[in-house]
């Protein structure tokens, strides 16, 4: 009898203590990758311990998945390491030919781009694109340039000729997220397409504006009135270097003048037409009129070099805000430095390149671009963990960490567990397309060991919303 009453309390307080202890993270996922509105889709996820070297937790962590956006934290450390946080890009102003004794430029004008990605940028002040026209047309005042009897050409030789890659998607390209990157951008390589919409649902909206104003752009519209606050849902397709402009989806009830952002058909050639309008609007007559420029190979006098911000300023916009453009900038620039090419294959070898050097197992990782809009970019979450770990021990570690977004505070993080009262700073970098959500970056636990996470999800059929939900609670148990 007093065996079964023993027996009865240990089993009482055994289901007291099971039933008061909390899910582990193996627990949480197994259920949740059976879940009816996940069941096909793939996860990996990996968590590692960079202070110790151990693995955490690991469920399909060797299995390839596209990482999306979560791509641009490899772009962003490798150019910590091979560019340095205070590299800036460089634009040079300069011109052919001589001036004579009234101010005339018997000659060319030439803007010679370094890739810079920020340059006319209306995001900030010092970038804006009347700003930086003011320093460059200073700069032929301060030469004695009154007039120019020729053009204004430009060279975006720096960079090949190919502003997209080869895989990305033909829905993206025509957007302000598919905008390419060339040798010479302006205002981030993209447009403001303004719309009214109609009085009424699914009345013809109309195109009242395009902005920055004299931008090449022909538009075939398909555009109608949505819903109130249904936000833009409009598609614009087209090929760089056409000027042509397919427009379709809708804009909300009762909006004036709604901004709806486009890709640039050719960057280099509007930033020269643009300051030539300038010029001539500040006094200094030149045809507007443009023509590329070769500048490396002719005899060119200098005049000016503008220089971006720098590089560590640059890579916290990158990755806080995902911008692709800024990506495949410093992905073609790193190609340059070190191949003399600006390309997608030379950045790719240069990022292939660190990853040998710092002895990272790469099986499984496959980087075509620098911004993650390729779907043939290939991850591991082993890899990325491991990759985090590894920039966790360079010198420009905490550079780095200040670029990633934070948890309910900063970038694409800021909405992420509100109202949780975090007691640990959470930093990381997310990645979403369509059927693709990931997340990867750092925290540090209770025991003061640095965690490296990785969580990838690929094919689901539920909303952005719900999936980031799951994955979220992955990141409180991490550091409950």
């Amino acid at each position: 009898m007093y065996k079964k009453n023993i027996t009865l309390i240990c089993a009482i307080l055994f289901s007291v203590v099971a039933f008061g202890q909390k899910p582990s993270i193996r627990d949480y996922v197994e259920k949740m990758v059976d879940e009816p509105d996940v069941e096909s889709a793939t996860f990996a996820i990996n968590i590692f311990n960079a202070t110790t070297g151990q693995n955490i937790y690991s469920y399909n962590a060797n299995k390839s998945l596209v990482p999306a956006s979560m791509l641009k934290l490899i772009t962003t450390a490798v150019g910590f390491e091979e560019l340095g946080k205070n590299f800036r890009f460089k634009t040079s102003i300069g011109y052919s030919g001589t001036i004579d004794k009234r101010g005339t430029l018997q000659g060319n004008i030439y803007i010679i781009g370094g890739g810079d990605p920020i340059l006319g940028s209306y995001r900030y002040k010092q970038t804006a694109m009347d700003s930086v026209f003011s320093i460059w047309k200073n700069s032929l005042t301060e030469a004695g340039i009154k007039k120019i009897a020729n053009r204004v050409c430009y060279d975006a030789s720096v960079f090949d000729d190919k502003p997209l890659h080869d895989s990305w998607m033909w829905g993206d390209v025509g957007n302000y997220y598919g905008c390419g990157v060339h040798g010479l951008n302006i205002h981030e390589n993209m447009y403001f397409a303004h719309f009214d919409a109609g009085q009424r649902l699914n009345q013809k909206a109309s195109l009242v504006d395009i902005s920055p104003k004299h931008i090449d752009v022909h538009s075939q519209l398909s555009v109608s009135t949505g819903t109130e606050n249904s936000g833009d849902c409009v598609v614009i397709y087209g090929e760089p270097y056409s000027n042509i402009r397919i427009c379709t989806g809708t804009v909300p009830l009762g909006k004036k003048n709604f901004k709806v952002r486009g890709a640039m058909p050719n960057p280099p050639k509007s930033c020269a037409e643009m300051f030539a309008r300038y010029l001539n609007q500040n006094k200094i007559d030149v045809s507007t009129f443009v023509s590329e420029g070769l500048a490396r190979t002719q005899n060119v006098t200098y005049l000016f070099d503008y220089y971006s911000p720098i590089y560590s300023d640059i890579a916290t916009f990158t990755n806080q805000t995902s911008n692709n453009i800024y990506a495949e900038s410093i992905f073609k620039y790193l190609g340059y430095t070190k191949y003399k090419v600006g390309s997608f294959e030379t950045g790719a070898f240069v990022v292939n390149d660190y990853l040998k050097e710092h002895k990272l197992n790469t099986k499984g990782v496959k980087i075509v671009d620098g911004s993650g809009l390729s779907r043939q970019n290939m991850m591991t979450a082993s890899f990325m963990c491991r990759f985090l770990a590894e920039v966790a021990k360079q010198p420009y570690y905490n550079d780095f960490l200040k670029t990633l977004s934070q948890i309910g505070k900063s970038g694409t993080a800021k909405n992420m567990l509100k109202n949780k009262n975090l007691k640990k700073e959470i930093y990381l970098k997310t990645g979403s397309m369509n059927g693709i959500k990931s997340y990867a970056g750092y925290v540090v636990d209770n025991k003061g060991d640095l965690i490296t996470f990785c969580f990838m999800v690929n094919n689901f059929e539920c909303s952005q919303a719900n999936i980031s939900k799951k994955l979220e609670q992955i990141l409180l148990m991490i550091i409950e």
